[in-house]
This record gives C-alpha cells, structure tokens and sequence, in this order.
C-alpha cells in the first residue's frame, strides 16, 4: 500500500499529531512505512494463520485425550491440562470470529 506525498502531508497538517512529527519530511515517512510493511508481511500471509490454528487445534486435542486418558484410568487431571485446554479454546474462539469490522 502506497500512500501518496499529499496524503502523508494531510496526516502531518492533522491537529492529532504531536509537533515534533510536523517538521519530519514525508519522503522520509513513507521509506519508514514501507520497510514497516515489508516486515509485517505475515499480517496477509494466510499460512501463518492456518499454521497456528492447526497447532492450538493439536493442543486441545492433546489436552482433551490426556484428560479423557487420565479421567479413565482413574488418575486426577493435573490443573495445567485443564489450563492448557483451555488457553487453546480461547485462542482458537478468538483467532476463528469474525472481527467487527468484517
């Protein structure tokens, strides 16, 4: 995403920005937000994504079968497969919802 000279200049001009970015040149700006963009590519990268929903997926059905396993034989489920369970069930609830503004 490309912003343009003028649209970095109406940002600075902005009351919401403090004075001390008012006298940085836009040029320099937009340089600092495209290496920005360049390292932040695994923001659009579906793979990291679907890289992390298949490993909070193994998690839980880790946590669920050792439970299930532990609950069987008659032996207590320690608390940190209780917490880990439900560490990736509320990472998966919020990785999968729809954000707000979608």
């Amino acid at each position: 995403m490309e912003l343009s000279r003028a649209d970095i200049q109406a940002a600075l001009d902005s009351p919401a920005v403090s004075d001390e970015l008012k006298g940085v040149d836009p040029a320099k700006l937009q340089e600092l937000a495209n290496k920005a963009l360049e390292h932040a590519a695994y923001w659009t990268d579906r793979w990291v994504y679907r890289g992390v929903v298949i490993a909070l997926g193994f998690a839980l059905v880790a946590a669920l079968v050792g439970a299930l396993t532990l609950a069987g034989i008659g032996k207590d489920i320690p608390e940190v497969v209780v917490a880990l369970g439900s560490a990736a069930v509320g990472a998966l609830a919020g990785l999968l919802a729809p954000s707000p503004a979608k």
